[in-house]
C-alpha cells in the first residue's frame, strides 16, 4: 500500500460521465456515514433497542454534525467565503472541521437523547465507535482532494503532491507527510477498542444501564491528543495564536475538558460504591 501511495497521483473525481460527476470526497463521506450507521445499528441491537431508532438518530446526526463541521470550516475561512458565497455548500470539495462536526453532532445526539427520553451516555457509546469509523474512513477523502498533508518527506510512504497543491514555501518538493494517513490508521485502531468497550459496556446491566462517559469522552480525549500532535506536522494554512495553530488550541481544551470530566466522574463513582449500603442475601 506505501509503495501504491508513493507512486500514485489521485484525482479528485471518481466518475465523470456526461453531466454526471462524482467526486471522491462525496463517495468517502458516504462510505463511512453507512458504515457508521452500520456499527450504530449493531451496538443497539445489542442494546435491545430497534434497528430504526438508529436510522432516526443517524438522520439528525448526519444533519448536525455536517452543518457544525461546515459552519465552523466558513467562519474559520471568512476571508475566502466572505467574498465567494457560492462556495460554502461546496462540501464535495472539501472543507469539513471536525471540532465543528463533534459540536454540531454531539448537540444533535443531545436533542435526541432528551425528545426520545434515553441514556445519553449509553446512546453515546452506541455512537462513538460509529464516529471513529466514520472518520477512519472519511479521512481518505482528503487524500483524493490533496488537501491533508504534512511538511516534506523523503520516506518511501510520501504521497506525491500537485505542484498547484504545494505550499510556496515547498514548490520545488514533491514528497510530503501523508497526514490523512496517520490519523486513518490511528482512527481505526480507536474504532476497534472502542467498539470491543462499548459492547462491554452495554453487556453490564440490562440496556446497557452501567453506561457512563467514558466512551465517548474517552475517544474524544484521545482523538484530541492524537490531532494536538499531528498538527504540527501540517502545511495547510491555519489561525495562528502565538506559536499555536487553532485547531491544536482547540484539542488541547478538548483533551482537557474531557480528561477533568473523566477523572470527576471516576472518583464520584468510588464515593457512590463506597456509600452503597451492603444488602444481605
Amino acid at each position: 500500500m506505501f509503495n501504491l501511495l508513493h507512486t500514485f497521483e489521485p484525482s479528485s473525481v471518481l466518475i465523470d460521465w456526461g453531466p454526471i460527476t462524482v467526486h471522491w470526497y462525496g463517495f468517502l463521506m458516504a462510505l463511512a456515514m453507512l458504515s457508521g450507521v452500520a456499527v450504530a445499528t449493531r451496538l443497539a441491537k445489542a442494546a435491545h433497542w430497534r434497528a430504526d431508532l438508529i436510522v432516526d438518530l443517524a438522520f439528525w446526526l448526519i444533519i448536525g454534525g455536517l452543518a457544525g463541521a461546515r459552519l465552523y470550516y466558513i467562519g474559520l475561512e471568512w476571508p475566502h467565503f466572505s467574498r465567494h458565497w457560492l462556495d460554502m455548500p461546496k462540501i464535495w470539495q472539501g472543507g469539513l472541521a471536525i471540532h465543528g462536526a463533534v459540536l454540531g453532532g454531539g448537540l444533535a445526539l443531545w436533542l435526541f437523547a432528551k425528545k426520545r427520553r434515553l441514556d445519553f451516555w449509553l446512546l453515546a457509546a452506541v455512537v462513538t465507535p460509529a464516529l471513529a469509523l466514520g472518520q477512519a474512513i472519511g479521512r481518505w477523502g482528503n487524500y483524493f482532494n490533496q488537501e491533508l498533508f504534512g511538511t516534506p518527506t523523503s520516506l518511501p510512504w510520501g504521497i506525491p503532491i500537485a505542484a498547484a497543491n504545494r505550499p510556496a514555501a515547498y514548490v520545488n518538493l514533491t514528497y510530503f507527510h501523508p497526514m490523512f494517513l496517520y490519523e486513518s490508521l490511528v482512527t481505526f485502531i480507536l474504532f476497534f477498542l472502542f467498539y470491543a468497550a462499548a459492547r462491554q459496556i452495554i453487556r453490564q446491566g440490562e440496556n446497557g444501564s452501567a453506561a457512563r462517559p467514558g466512551i465517548l469522552l474517552g475517544y474524544l480525549m484521545f482523538y484530541s491528543a492524537l490531532r494536538l500532535v499531528l498538527e504540527e506536522w501540517r502545511t495547510d494554512p491555519a489561525l495562528m495564536i502565538g506559536d499555536w495553530r487553532w485547531p491544536q488550541i482547540m484539542s488541547a481544551a478538548l483533551a482537557l475538558v474531557c480528561f477533568v470530566v473523566l477523572i470527576y466522574d471516576a472518583a464520584k463513582h468510588r464515593r457512590e460504591a463506597k456509600n452503597r449500603p451492603i444488602t444481605l442475601r
